[in-house]
């Protein structure tokens, strides 16, 4: 029993905490960025002021993570973030194909807690930065509101991940709010003047068909969104949660201080939403629907956005312009909402894409008033438009994979994060973000301290493209298709042939494409064009092109829409090969062409994107000349996924043990072992809602054994299903030789591998 009679003076407990690195902000990108630190030895703090983990993400809001895949939507390919962020998106894919939220947040969490250096606090809000002398962060206080404990917590180095820039703001760090004039950097989608409005929060739900007939009776506050929202007719009884994204408000006010306000005003609109569902007479089908879930917490698109050495802008994202301290990317379009949301008349986005990928400096990714602070998230040193693409979840993750790479530097050789660029350390970094899985777009890393860089490469088999086997379905030519296939620089794709079937005489447009960035995937050059007369029926077209590649790039064989031809496909896959077409998707504001107004600074260009399995067949073609794309030499490239070739070693589909063997000209000493797996870097892997047809990526090698040079089986795995298997050796392992034995995922996919990588 605790008696404690009157006293005037009472404290909460207080605990202090010492740590290498503080993360503020638990969504998806302080999750990410605690978890590389930790891995690298840093004692990390992560401060998260809600119970779940995830943020926009989590069960509490639900919102699916996506980046620069977007929903396969544009011509970004392969293009899924790599690093910690893949590993939390494959694995949630394997334990939740069907995208229960509920099921993503005990993933992330157990992602976190699996970290020894990791210290969580959950619902812990920071309210309080103390500075030492000069621009410097000591330490950080935060209050737990469930344990009723003060925290501070002091460390060399702080991230600021909260979203509304909490430790920027009170640290004293420079930030904007609203977007930039059109005079400030040239952005010619800027508006004319300074606005100062923002993207706004919105708030989502979801239903349940229960079977019965459920009565509702709507709240007092319930909105008549027949008088207030101009998009009533576009509620319906089917869609839910983030399908209304444009149930969204706030832009016009203080998306920080006006949140809750900003809260009720949605609440205002989903319960009249529903009502009128229920009540209007207008929706029979919802008679026996409930309202399941409503979310307690709106997602918050923009609030502050704080200043770096660098600012991205338009032109940055727009001609995807090279920086020599990449670090991240991103892919999203260029996304902005009109400030009056819901309520406006306005189209509820404007998305505009690029022909690719972008790059993200680090210098974006430090404040430039704070010493120690690092910045993580949607809050990085963005304009106002560029932000429209780098908010987004996965993107704002794998720069914060960098952010907690560039802190375990800092603590490592005791510099601060400015000086990581100052002091010439961004290809040390770079360098160690690549052996994680972080592409960086038009960057190959040469590692140098990689074993396998000093060793002789031999394969039991490599695959030798000569086209595919007419075993799949003939399909109506209903839209344009591409076949995308890898020629090296020299080539010529010479001879092809095809099977189809043209239901009467007509004229088929096949043309040969590639793109104008050979890192990027947009097919805006036109090399051949070819028009054929075919006779009715079944036959096999021929066709012969002679442009030489001017470098190693995709090449890209068209065949235009006509409803009166079928063409043969194939059931082979391939790494690295897809079938693209000129299709639409509305999700992205993709309606086959992109058609941009006149002086906004955006190109115009066709969409070609897969179709998601189990469709997006390849085309069954046959070619004269080998394609020798998937070389063993490719494990040592310096790209180990997808982006002007392959970049994969493919073994032989009829190679009965498709083997990879490293040998050295003396015995080497291998702390450390990793091995990089095709798990489809083109597949979106929504995090929630979205469902998926395959919770293993069908090109992942699933079995495979390693061998040493006295032919000892060191190491076996029979489930694996992640894109880096990373080993380590107790006792480290001395060899002059090893071998790697893999298994075919499948009898139609041949077994493939990006790298190898070998440390001591």
């Amino acid at each position: 029993m605790v008696l404690d009679k009157f006293n005037s003076v009472r404290m909460f407990n207080t605990d202090a905490l010492q740590a290498d690195f503080v993360i503020v902000g638990g969504g998806i990108s302080g999750v990410c960025a605690a978890i590389t630190a930790a891995r690298q030895g840093l004692k990390v703090v992560l401060i998260q002021d809600r119970p779940v983990l995830g943020g926009n993400g989590s069960s509490e809001i639900r919102l699916w993570m996506l980046g620069a895949t977007s929903h396969m939507g544009n011509n970004n390919r392969w293009a899924r973030e790599g690093g910690v962020i893949d590993e939390i998106m494959v694995e949630n894919t394997f334990r939740n194909p069907e995208g229960n939220p509920i099921i993503f947040d005990s993933v992330m969490l157990d992602k976190v807690v699996s970290e020894p250096n990791i210290t969580l606090l959950l619902n812990t809000c920071v309210y309080e930065v103390k500075k030492s002398a000069g621009h410097k962060i000591e330490s950080v206080r935060g209050f737990c509101s469930q344990n009723s404990t003060m925290y501070e917590i002091t460390a060399p180095l702080f991230c600021d991940a909260s979203g509304d820039g909490v430790v920027g703001f009170l640290s004293g760090a420079p930030y904007r709010m609203g977007a930039e004039s059109r005079e400030e950097f040239g952005e010619k989608f800027a508006p004319a003047e300074d606005y100062g409005e923002l993207l706004g929060h919105s708030l989502y739900f979801y239903t349940k068909d229960t079977g019965k007939p459920v009565k509702y009776v709507a709240p007092s506050y319930a909105m008549d969104v027949t008088k207030t929202v101009p998009r009533f007719r576009s509620f319906n009884a089917k869609e839910h949660g983030c399908k209304l994204w444009w149930v969204e408000y706030g832009g016009d006010l203080d998306t920080v201080h006006d949140t809750e306000q900003i809260k009720w005003e949605l609440w205002k609109v989903i319960y009249g939403a529903w009502d009128y569902i229920k009540n209007s007479g207008k929706y029979p089908e919802a008679e026996t629907m409930t309202l399941e879930w409503v979310g307690c917490i709106p997602g918050k698109r923009e609030s502050r956005r704080f200043e770096g050495d660098y600012m991205l802008i338009q032109q940055d994202v727009i001609e995807q312009r090279h920086h020599e301290d990449a670090v991240s990317y991103g892919g999203w379009s260029i996304d902005l909402h009109p400030a009056a949301g819901v309520f406006g008349e306005e189209s509820a986005c404007n998305q505009w894409h690029a022909k690719g990928v972008y790059q993200i400096p680090y210098r974006c990714l430090y404040s430039r008033g704070i010493e120690n602070l690092f910045l993580a998230g949607r809050i990085i040193s963005v304009s106002h438009v560029a932000f429209g693409s780098t908010r987004v979840m996965a993107t704002s993750a794998h720069s914060a994979q960098a952010v907690a790479m560039a802190a375990a530097m800092c603590l490592k050789e005791n510099i601060s994060p400015r000086e990581v660029y100052s002091l010439g350390k961004v290809s040390e970094l770079q360098k160690k973000l690549s052996r994680m899985g972080q592409y960086i777009p038009d960057m190959i890393i040469r590692d140098e301290e990689n074993l396998v860089t000093k060793a002789t490469l031999t394969a039991s088999s490599e695959y030798h493209f000569k086209g595919f086997p007419a075993d799949g379905e003939m399909q109506v030519l209903d839209e344009s298709v591409a076949q995308m296939i890898p020629l090296q620089k020299g080539d010529v794709l010479g001879k092809v042939q095809v099977d189809l079937c043209a239901s009467e005489e007509t004229a088929l447009e096949v043309e040969l494409r590639i793109s104008s960035k050979a890192f990027n995937h947009t097919p805006d050059v036109v090399l051949e064009t070819k028009i054929l007369a075919l006779h009715q029926g079944k036959q096999q077209l021929e066709l012969v092109f002679g442009t030489v590649m001017p470098e190693e790039q995709y090449v890209f064989l068209v065949f235009k829409k006509n409803p009166l031809v079928q063409l043969q496909y194939t059931q082979e896959r391939i790494t690295g090969i897809l079938s693209v077409f000129n299709t639409v998707n509305e999700a992205v504001s993709n309606f086959g062409k992109q058609t941009p107004p006149e002086d906004i600074g955006i190109e115009d260009f066709e969409f070609w994107c897969p179709k998601r399995r189990p469709e997006g067949y390849n085309i069954a073609i046959r070619t004269e000349k080998d394609c020798y794309a998937f070389s063993v030499s490719n494990i040592n490239n310096g790209i180990d996924r997808p982006v002007q070739s392959p970049n994969a070693w493919v073994a032989e589909l009829k190679d009965p043990n498709p083997t990879l063997t490293i040998k050295w000209d003396a015995a080497i000493s291998v702390g450390k072992l990793s091995l990089f797996f095709d798990t489809d870097y083109d597949q979106p892997m929504e995090t929630v809602q979205m469902t998926h047809p395959e919770n293993k990526m069908p090109f992942c090698v699933e079995k495979y054994r390693i061998y040493d040079g006295a032919n000892q089986l060191i190491y076996e795995k029979n489930d694996n299903h992640q894109s880096i298997n990373e080993i380590i050796f107790p006792e480290k392992l001395v060899t002059d030789e090893i071998r790697i034995v893999l298994e075919h995922p499948s009898g139609l996919i041949p077994a493939a591998l990006f790298a190898v990588k070998c440390y001591e």
